[in-house]
């Protein structure tokens, strides 16, 4: 048995196989397996695979059931001690692997860990999907160190301690096999996009931490599959946050945070009607009633997962509100946040 596999889905990318796995294979440990986990894509990509790396092995899923459903099948099919799940569109360097597996292999208590991401077309730029290490504010939004919305920092070296994160991205993120078990994996129905930040919460759930490992870096594409200016992310993006926070937010206030949230996506969508992108305000719009319909199944899983909630659940929430901060606020900035709103996190 491999002590890591590093697992790449693949959805009609032979270009991105082409390109970025020279790099996974050259640079990828004796003790790490790879293998392509195929979400029945309809290009060539399969074909391509089997004459050029025919001693990868490939894992055929039925069905292309998203990023979520594609490696929740695939792992099903994987025994090794890590899961490392790596996009396609992923460039890695030299060493990259060893960093991560030897912090988990010294602290038992973390379950997941990612990289430091730089954008693939600007190297010296953190990446949208996951920079530094992932947080989300108490509202339930998403961002990272090195890139809050879409202002990006140059990597300076000024987050390149190991710490403790609230995420840890889906593009490069390793997680124990044990702990994928126990939280059953990715959530299917979020389909793609915030389905690792739902994972990371409900570890963090049951007292697992997550980590972000400076040490290991990579470089991203991003948009892949659904680049920004595709309404069916922002659909996603929308639909899935509401269902996140939905979920994993610890008794109190949810519904007050719900409506308030609702209201603030009601203001997106208006800027995006002032901008011009019609299909994008229809997005929203959409996204909304698509968690209305899937407000049922959420609330099941929101009680089951309540059991497991603790005071930890609550470890790298933000306590301000990133949005009014950034538009209203000026800060551009992850260092321009007051370090006191951040509830306590551990260095290594």
């Amino acid at each position: 048995m491999y002590r890591a596999a590093v697992v790449i889905l693949n959805w009609n990318g032979r270009s991105f196989l082409e390109q970025f796995l020279p790099s996974v294979t050259a640079h990828s440990p004796s003790w790490s397996e790879i293998i392509i986990a195929d979400n029945a894509s309809t290009d060539d990509s399969v074909a391509w695979l089997q004459k050029n790396y025919p001693q990868l092995r490939i894992i055929r899923n039925k069905m292309n059931g998203g990023f979520a459903q594609g490696y929740n099948e695939a792992l099903a099919q994987v025994d090794s001690e890590y899961f490392v799940l790596l996009n396609s569109d992923v460039e890695v360097t030299p060493g990259w692997l060893e960093p991560l597996i030897a912090l988990m292999d010294e602290r038992k208590d973390i379950a997941a860990c990612q990289p430091k991401l730089r954008a693939f077309h600007a190297k010296q730029q953190f990446e949208y999907a996951g920079a530094s290490g992932g947080f989300i504010d108490k509202w339930g939004y998403p961002f990272c160190r090195g890139r809050l919305f879409d202002s990006y920092e140059n990597d300076e070296g000024q987050y390149d301690d190991t710490t403790e994160v609230a995420w840890a991205t889906g593009a490069c993120l390793v997680i124990r096999k044990c702990d994928w078990n126990e939280v059953h994996g990715l959530d299917a129905d979020f389909f793609a996009h915030m389905e690792e930040i739902d994972l990371c919460w409900r570890l963090r759930n049951r007292g697992r931490k997550i980590f972000a490992v400076p040490a290991s870096v990579a470089y991203h594409v991003g948009g892949g599959t659904l680049n920004k200016t595709s309404p069916r992310k922002t659909f996603l993006n929308f639909r899935n946050n509401l269902v996140l926070i939905t979920k994993n937010h610890a008794p109190g206030f949810l519904w007050i945070k719900i409506f308030l949230r609702l209201i603030l996506d009601g203001i997106a969508g208006v800027k995006f009607i002032f901008g011009g992108d019609f299909a994008h305000c229809f997005a929203v719009l959409k996204a909304h009633f698509s968690f209305y319909g899937m407000i049922g199944s959420t609330l099941r899983k929101r009680k089951a997962e309540q059991q497991h909630i603790t005071a930890y659940s609550n470890t790298c929430i933000y306590n301000g509100n990133i949005v009014s901060e950034y538009f209203l606020g000026g800060k551009k900035k992850f260092s321009d946040l007051k370090r006191e709103q951040f509830s306590v996190g551990s260095s290594q």
